[in-house]
């Protein structure tokens, strides 16, 4: 069954219903309720193997894999990707402060974004290994933060003593490269490297920000790009490769320096986009480019950076929901369920495709195409359109694979929604790791 081949490694088929890890959907229903998240430990695990024996097998030079904060974070998961030795990038105060909660050492810390805050910048300076520079206001901002700093740790009052001072040397900036060349994916939202993105600083205000580093005695020691999010094809990433090692050459980095030529490589989401692209292929293509750029160019290796985005991650991830009501309109059946946009916005966003299977029964017969939606009140409420599914009933459990990716981070309190659990399962166990939201949650912000 194609469709099954998008569920996580552990998925089984047990007295026609699905199971995970061991463990019977229905009977985790049972006890956590719906919505509900689950992820595969074992599916996890695969996954960042997958890419650590890659790189320790086609780059010579140390290397290291960086973790999407945004895909998903939560302590759980940041206590997992240091069973690996993962970089994590956070984006903002908020994404760091779950990492730093979740045990990442300071030196895994590696913080985006295209317009950091003063507090984003000062947490990132207190608790980060690595800040990515997006623009050269933003390096005025660390310089200023920086002697801020010095000017109260010269101080040695009481009174103006920092709570939390803030290191003076042990956050390394890479400046981040609008290389100008997109990869291809699905919707133009997910694409970060065109010419007129909002990301990142042309090749002239590379250099500028390089001499602006070592005029005033910053830190820089590397050089980031990212082209976009879910693609398939590494062959743009050559091009951009070859313009940021230019950079370096201009910029003359001798010794240790980093080299982060970003990520985002896609999975498949609906059988139609089976098989899962090549990590191997994906790999072995930008190293091989790495490796022959820098000897062609006179370059030391660098510290190779990959930032693998949804593909550590999305299908270790499976959403549950139950079907509340079925409508029938002329040709249209809609299945209506108590999960939809307010846990996965991804189709109102960008016209995800997605797939799925009943919970139980699942070697029924396939009849008409059916469109998933959710309770909420807006017609973009949707989660599938026009796929094959068996007669569906009320009351029934459906799975939605490949769902631990930018569904939980991306959730909301829409229409009073509360966000789901989330269970992370292995063979004979299964842990709590995020609690469901109550309305109890909902009004702790209120005055």
């Amino acid at each position: 069954m194609e469709r099954l081949r998008l569920f996580p490694d552990s998925t089984k088929i047990e007295n026609d219903s699905l199971t995970i890890a061991g463990h019977a959907l229905g009977s985790l229903v049972d006890r956590y309720m719906t919505p509900l998240y689950i992820y595969d430990h074992a599916t996890l695990d695969f996954s960042a193997k997958s890419y650590t024996d890659a790189l320790s097998t086609h780059y010579p030079a140390p290397s290291h894999i960086t973790y999407a904060g945004k895909a998903f974070l939560c302590k759980a998961i940041a206590k997992w990707t240091q069973e690996y030795n993962f970089f994590v990038d956070c984006t903002g105060e908020g994404e760091i402060g779950i990492a730093v909660a979740g045990g990442v050492p300071r030196e895994h810390i590696l913080v985006h974004g295209v317009n950091k805050s003063g507090d984003d910048l000062k947490s990132a300076m207190q608790h980060a290994g690595t800040i990515v520079v997006d623009n050269l206001t933003e390096l005025e901002r660390i310089h200023n933060i920086l002697n801020d700093s010095k000017d109260l740790y010269s101080a040695n009052t009481e009174a103006l003593q920092p709570r939390q001072p803030i290191p003076q040397s042990n956050t390394s900036l890479w400046l981040r490269l609008l290389p100008g060349v997109a990869v291809t994916t699905h919707h133009t939202h997910t694409q970060t490297g065109q010419h007129d993105s909002k990301f990142g600083m042309t090749q002239e205000e590379i250099l500028e920000a390089a001499k602006y580093c070592r005029e005033n005695d910053l830190p820089f020691t590397g050089i980031h790009f990212h082209q976009g999010s879910n693609f398939r094809d590494p062959e743009p990433l050559i091009p951009a490769i070859d313009m940021a090692l230019d950079l370096a050459k201009e910029i003359r980095f001798i010794g240790k320096w980093h080299f982060c030529p970003g990520g985002g490589w896609g999975v498949a989401y609906h059988e139609d986009e089976l098989p899962n692209p090549s990590i191997e292929n994906y790999v072995r293509g930008i190293a091989e480019a790495v490796i022959d750029g820098c000897q062609s160019r006179g370059l030391d290796l660098p510290h190779l950076h990959l930032e693998p985005g949804r593909s550590l991650i999305a299908r270790a991830g499976v959403a549950i929901y139950r079907v509340g009501a079925v409508k029938k309109r002329g040709d249209k059946v809609w299945i209506l369920t108590d999960g939809g946009m307010a846990d996965n916005p991804r189709f109102a966003l960008y016209g995800a495709k997605y797939s799925c299977l009943p919970v139980s029964g699942v070697s029924r017969e396939r009849g008409d195409r059916v469109s998933i939606a959710g309770p909420y009140c807006e017609s973009g409420d949707i989660v599938i359109e026009g796929l094959s599914m068996p007669n569906i009933q009320e009351g029934e459990l459906i799975a939605i694979p490949v769902a631990g990716a930018y569904h939980m981070s991306m959730s909301s309190n829409y229409n009073g929604a509360r966000r789901p659990a989330v269970l992370m399962l292995e063979e004979g166990k299964a842990d709590l790791i995020l609690q469901r939201e109550t309305v109890d949650d909902l009004l702790k912000r209120d005055l």
